[in-house]
């Protein structure tokens, strides 16, 4: 067997691969006398048919399986000898293999070609400059939160006469009557002009109005329970028959409401309680911070690192071994995001195997556990569920064939990659309000 490479590009090569009788006879010859011993042919005891027979029978498609294991664990191993990184996997050059005689061939030449990174060098040091944000809290954030509070925790009414901040729960009807439906209409997302008509009136009353002016399309969408387009090709005017009014009468800042919140004699009067809030918004906002910085961060060592990615290449090669379930414009669509993400993976890979920085299996169950906590946190399902978290963890890591255990693997490797990067680069402190933040955000 011979291995040649070729680097024709400076992030592409082509691998040739000759082989000869000697290499690959023996096995086939090994495989074919396995079939004779198990055939069981007519006219024929068990294992006694003729060898000839058995190659002719099989003797092609044999040839065919040990050619290609054996392409497949030499190309690998090869590969994996080298000191550059193959991205993506190697190609086959078809036009070579179709034109194989498979019959009549003793020596065979296969050629692949291959996408790589390599020199890949990465500074870690205080060349590596980013920011961390600490959000300062203000009264604006606290107060928007308390009234979130109340209204979430308030005791719901139906008052007789409609005011600002109501829904009004009744039966929608086009004048065409092309569309009929009982709904709830918040008066709050209505345009000013419309939503006046809706306070100050009393059930069985009947409102005129025209509903794409009045809503946004995504807000008509969501009452409707029709797509956004659909939404929009609705005009004209409706009338509004309200059969009931509900309200949200706020909940009192009380012991009561303390321990709804908060658990059970957590805090004893409402500057506590304010304290308290205070400080969650602060830790949630704490954790977009971290997460933010973490982002900023891979941006900085993306750009620092320089990754000359193969990108035609890559490209050929999402299209192909997709099986045609993608098209080129797709690819081409996609392809900047799927870089980005390959290209950290590289760096992180990198810095990983040169500081020795792994994900232990109890890292990955203990990751794990938190983001399921969390979504349970988010249905209000957190504690009850305890109990059964070693189950949940196990049932999760085990699904999709392994694929989750592997992505909170590597999820965990790169929480590890950038703690120990941040600790090597130079890292400013600035305390930054929440509204620059939303729009550090937003850009």
């Amino acid at each position: 067997m011979e291995i040649t490479l070729d680097k024709h590009a400076i992030n592409v090569a082509s691998i040739k691969i000759k082989l000869n009788e000697a290499d690959y006879q023996p096995k086939v010859d090994a495989k074919i006398k396995e079939y004779a011993r198990k055939a069981n042919l007519k006219g024929f005891r068990p294992g006694k048919a003729p060898i000839s027979l058995i190659k002719n029978m099989y003797g092609t498609s044999v040839l065919v399986e040990e050619i290609n294991q054996m392409l497949s664990s030499s190309l690998n191993d090869y590969l994996k000898e080298q000191e550059f990184k193959v991205v993506g996997d190697p190609l086959p050059k078809q036009e070579n293999a179709d034109d194989i005689d498979w019959k009549k061939q003793k020596e065979f030449e296969f050629e692949y070609e291959i996408g790589f990174v390599e020199n890949l060098n990465i500074p870690i040091d205080e060349s590596l400059k980013v920011k961390n944000y600490q959000i300062e809290v203000g009264k604006d954030e606290i107060d928007e939160a308390m009234e979130n509070i109340k209204k979430q925790y308030g005791k719901m009414t139906n008052p007789e006469v409609s005011q600002e901040g109501d829904f009004l729960y009744g039966d929608l009807k086009s004048e065409d009557g092309s569309l009929e439906k009982s709904l709830s209409l918040p008066i709050e997302k209505m345009d000013g002009r419309t939503a006046k008509k809706f306070i100050g009136v009393e059930k069985e009353a009947e409102i005129t109005f025209d509903p794409s002016k009045a809503l946004k399309p995504e807000d008509l969408a969501e009452l409707l329970d029709v797509s956004e387009e659909e939404a929009k090709a609705i005009e004209g005017e409706h009338t509004f028959i309200v059969k009931n009014i509900n309200r949200t009468e706020e909940a009192t800042l009380d012991q009561e409401l303390f321990d709804k919140v908060l658990g059970e004699g957590q805090v004893s009067s409402e500057e506590e309680f304010l304290e308290k809030i205070k400080a969650i918004i602060s830790e949630n906002y704490q954790k977009e911070t971290e997460l933010f910085t973490q982002e900023e961060l891979k941006k900085v060592l993306i750009e620092k690192a320089n990754v000359n990615l193969p990108e035609d290449f890559l490209k050929e090669w999402l299209t192909r071994s997709n099986d045609g379930k993608v098209s080129e414009e797709e690819v081409e669509k996609e392809f900047p995001a799927y870089a980005n993400h390959l290209t950290w993976a590289l760096i992180s890979n990198k810095i990983a195997e040169e500081n020795e920085i792994k994900a232990e299996h109890e890292e990955v169950v203990e990751k794990t556990k938190q983001m399921i906590r969390e979504n349970l946190a988010s249905s209000g399902m957190a504690g009850q569920m305890e109990d059964n978290m070693d189950l949940f963890v196990n049932n999760y890591l085990q699904g999709k064939d392994g694929q989750n255990y592997m992505q909170m693997l590597t999820s965990v490797q790169n929480d590890k990659v950038l703690a120990f990067v941040l600790e090597k680069a130079k890292v400013e402190e600035e305390i930054i309000s929440t509204e620059k933040f939303k729009k550090l955000l937003e850009n």
